[in-house]
């Protein structure tokens, strides 16, 4: 008897533990539920992308420190730069899917005025973003943020910790004018930055 309950119970365990392991993996997906609240558990993106009007922007907050390639970056001093703002990790399946169409359009947009930075987050080596960085050529700055302190400075319902990738695109004054739940390719990205980059 004492066996058959042993064994149950490690069945039961194995099974929470395959379940808690299938949470946090879709936590770097693009599905259909999301969150802002800033809870520990880790969700999928919405898979939208919000535009917000110009009146009703919000400022971000100038997030500084040292980057993933040990050079420091402030965020104030892209100020007059249309800046797009994207959190990632390596561990992060769609992260890698997105990476090469983000080098791309940060690329072709540099004499545009827009400026591309990273908030790399969950990489407790940089070794493992520095990786990251090489294989798929980004070339612009990420900040690193291991821990997430960086990324709960911003305003409630624009990043959170637990959706990754997510992308904030501000405008030339530091306000949030675009906000992405979702691993975007070379389309939605220029589609995001069009509007903007037609702004004075």
């Amino acid at each position: 008897m004492f066996r058959v309950r042993a064994a149950r119970s490690r069945t039961t365990l194995l099974a929470a533990g395959a379940a808690a392991g299938v949470m946090v993996l879709a936590g770097c997906g693009g599905g259909d539920t999301g969150s802002s609240s800033g809870d520990t558990q880790f969700v999928q993106g919405t898979g939208q992308v919000t535009t917000v009007p110009e009146g009703k922007r919000k400022a971000v907050p100038d997030i500084s420190g040292e980057t993933v390639d040990g050079g420091e970056l402030k965020l104030s001093s892209y100020r007059g730069k249309i800046v797009v703002l994207n959190v990632w990790g390596s561990w992060c399946a769609p992260c890698r899917a997105e990476a090469p169409h983000l080098a791309k359009v940060a690329k072709e947009t540099e004499d545009k005025g827009v400026q591309f930075i990273g908030i790399n987050t969950r990489d407790l080596d940089k070794a493992n973003a520095k990786a990251f960085e090489r294989t798929y050529g980004i070339d612009y700055p990420s900040l690193y943020d291991p821990s997430g302190k960086q990324i709960l400075r911003f305003p409630e319902n624009s990043l959170s910790p637990q959706t990754i990738p997510s992308t904030l695109v501000l405008d030339r004054n530091g306000k949030i004018a675009v906000r992405a739940l979702k691993e975007l390719g070379e389309e939605d990205l220029r589609a995001m930055l069009k509007p903007l980059t037609a702004e004075k």
